[in-house]
């Protein structure tokens, strides 16, 4: 009920009202509800103009979300079911506006997550349906588009993987699940048509860090991971070169160079040290 109620909220403020909001340091205005705010904010998040994408809705969502006292739970979670049905809203469009719907509701749920770390809202089901919903998203995902110079960042593939390195901080995430982040975060960068320009590599690569760094990681499985990244750039010199197949290459290329360095900044230990030792192996070979 609460949820269908936001909904049918019309908006009601022009962005001279958003960006008093953003420029009074993000304090809510006297004699507004945050809940309702949030919702019309949440209706931006589709929208071609980057300044209310973007500058407004979603930096006036990150703060309040990142605030402990103004998004109550039942509002975050409101907004949480809201944003996951997004991510299935135009899937296997590409070069439409329908993509900014879908990754900035990828970036805000990432918000959520992180949130969720701090202070648990979700509740384990909805955790792990989310959990699922991230990865089948960034597989069925089709516009690679990273930055546009009139809708500005669309970036579907860094803020899902944005959304998973959140997820990945929660104690709830599973063995199994943390095989199918790494599986889908391979396949992104292995089936990319082109090769990603706008830092998509280190953001996957700081998806993979924070599932690595966990106590509970199989830590043989990354020598497993790494060696199909490996097996799939010797199919790229064992047949004729195509632009899809070398930026298949520089992509894994760019982000194991991502992953080295973000290695080399985790606190140091046996594991860590290991981890990077197996990646700059590779590098070294190439």
């Amino acid at each position: 009920m609460c949820s269908a109620l936001l909904r049918a909220q019309p908006a009601q403020h022009d962005r001279v009202f958003w960006r008093a909001i953003a420029q009074n340091h993000y304090a809510v205005p006297e004699n507004q509800s945050p809940a309702a705010l949030a919702q019309e904010l949440s209706g931006f998040l589709s929208s071609p103009d980057p300044e209310l994408r973007d500058d407004l809705a979603y930096s006036i969502l990150a703060t309040w979300i990142a605030r402990p006292n103004i998004l109550a739970p039942p509002t975050l979670l409101s907004l949480a079911d809201q944003w996951r049905a997004n991510l299935k809203s135009g899937i296997g469009e590409t070069g439409t506006d329908s993509v900014l719907k879908r990754s900035f509701s990828a970036l805000c749920l990432a918000l959520l997550a992180e949130r969720e770390v701090k202070a648990p809202f979700f509740g384990a089901d909805r955790y792990h349906q989310l959990v699922a919903e991230a990865v089948g998203y960034l597989g069925a995902e089709r516009d690679l588009r990273g930055y546009d110079a009139t809708r500005g960042w669309i970036h579907a593939t860094a803020h899902t993987a944005d959304l998973m390195q959140a997820l990945a901080g929660s104690p709830l995430l599973t063995v199994e699940e943390q095989a199918s982040m790494m599986s889908a975060l391979g396949e992104r960068l292995s089936s990319a048509p082109q090769v990603y320009t706008q830092g998509e590599q280190d953001r996957i690569a700081a998806a993979v860090v924070a599932v690595i760094r966990r106590p509970d990681f199989d830590a043989a499985s990354l020598e497993s991971w790494l060696a199909r990244l490996q097996d799939e750039d010797r199919k790229v010199w064992a047949n004729p070169v195509t632009p899809e197949t070398l930026a298949r290459y520089q992509n894994h290329t760019y982000m194991l160079q991502a992953l080295a360095v973000r290695l080399s900044l985790e606190p140091e230990s046996p594991r860590i040290a290991g981890f990077r030792q197996q990646v700059l192996g590779i590098l070294r070979n190439r």
